[in-house]
């Protein structure tokens, strides 16, 4: 069998790496293309993968609509020379557009209910759309669902083990408090009409959180001066394990908000559409992981998700609470790696299973 993955951000390397290892291991021929996007080639060279960077990441919402066109045609030439049986990403238009073209299945993947274009470009040329079982829409006859959420594709602990070093790594000292703060370039196609953390009230924020611990920044741009000294200094495939440990996660990446709260951290997510709306009551992952687990919780603007934050800071038993929370998502929750290989691998058997009733291969 030959699989071609389109991996566009470094989010998409850990979610596909395991099922990419299954499937080299099986004596299946995968093909992974990749975006220069952040560290997405980093991640791959580190994971010992090899990969085929077709098109860099264009910041500017003009130029988006080109590096489509663009990487489309690269795409489609060199799945035509790769010939694949099945193509296969989160959300990107592209696998979609060239299996149409070839004559072959595409499955996306996704659990992000509001990316209207990105759901347009891709959900019409695609063969099957596959999400959490939480997802809040109901995409219609492609739409497959599965009981987790991506992210458990790579944080199960099935498949991730936290690196103490990480710590060391980090700079910290034995049994030093800390806390992580996520700021993000806004610069994505999905971030359009949102916003996050006021502007220039980073440092405000840190001072507040600094009474708890020292702070650690994980920012897609280049920091202001004053905050320099707050970031992270850590090996990027240590990240999760710094966030394991870590004492509160806030920001306004929501990965890295539902990463903290499958790892048993706790997570304070911050952003809002233009209308002052909290982004995660429109999604059906954040809503059950603060709903159904207490793992996480989202807020509009820093003031609001300042005020929970230190109160999860001031309760010194939070972390044991949070894993007992954890180990309960988990007994509810499948391995999202063996439940993605399983499916592309008997595809299209699986799906039509899903859609009789019947357990797609060993998991639902």
């Amino acid at each position: 069998m030959k699989v071609l993955f389109d991996l566009e951000h470094p989010a998409h390397v850990h979610l596909f790496k395991n099922t990419i290892r299954s499937f080299e291991q099986k004596g299946h021929e995968t093909k992974i293309i990749a975006k220069n996007k952040d560290i997405t080639a980093d991640l791959l060279d580190r994971l010992g993968f090899e990969y085929e960077l077709v098109s860099k990441y264009y910041p500017k919402m003009y130029q988006k609509g080109y590096g489509v066109i663009e990487k489309d045609l690269k795409l489609l030439r060199i799945a035509r020379k790769f010939r694949p049986d099945v193509l296969t990403g989160l959300l990107t238009p592209h696998i979609a557009h060239v299996g149409r073209l070839i004559g072959k299945p595409s499955i996306t993947f996704t659990d992000t209910e509001e990316v209207k274009l990105g759901n347009m470009l891709t959900f019409p040329f695609t063969e099957v759309i596959c999400t959490p079982s939480c997802f809040l829409k109901d995409l219609g006859p492609k739409h497959v669902r599965f009981n987790g959420y991506k992210e458990l594709a790579y944080l199960h602990p099935d498949r991730f083990e936290p690196d103490p070093t990480a710590l060391e790594d980090a700079g910290l000292s034995k049994g030093e408090e800390y806390i992580i703060l996520r700021l993000i370039s806004w610069s994505a196609s999905h971030d359009v009409g949102l916003r996050g953390i006021g502007a220039d009230s980073e440092m405000s924020l840190v001072n507040e959180l600094e009474k708890y611990g020292r702070v650690l920044i994980s920012s897609e741009g280049p920091l202001p001066k004053e905050l320099e000294d707050h970031k992270i200094n850590c090996p990027r495939e240590k990240m999760h394990s710094l966030m394991h440990y870590a004492g509160l996660y806030i920001g306004e990446g929501g990965t890295m908000a539902t990463e903290s709260a499958l790892l048993g951290t706790p997570a304070v997510h911050i952003e809002s559409t233009s209308k002052g709306i909290a982004t995660g009551s429109m999604c059906g992952n954040f809503l059950e992981l603060r709903d159904r687990y207490g793992l996480l919780y989202f807020y509009p603007d820093q003031k609001q998700a300042l005020v929970k934050a230190v109160s999860i800071l001031e309760n010194k038993g939070s972390k044991y609470d949070w894993k007992t929370k954890r180990d309960r998502m988990l007994e509810e929750k499948v391995d999202v790696s063996s439940w993605m290989t399983d499916f592309i691998e008997r595809f299209p058997q699986s799906r039509d299973e899903y859609f009789a009733g019947k357990k797609p291969g060993r998991l639902t």
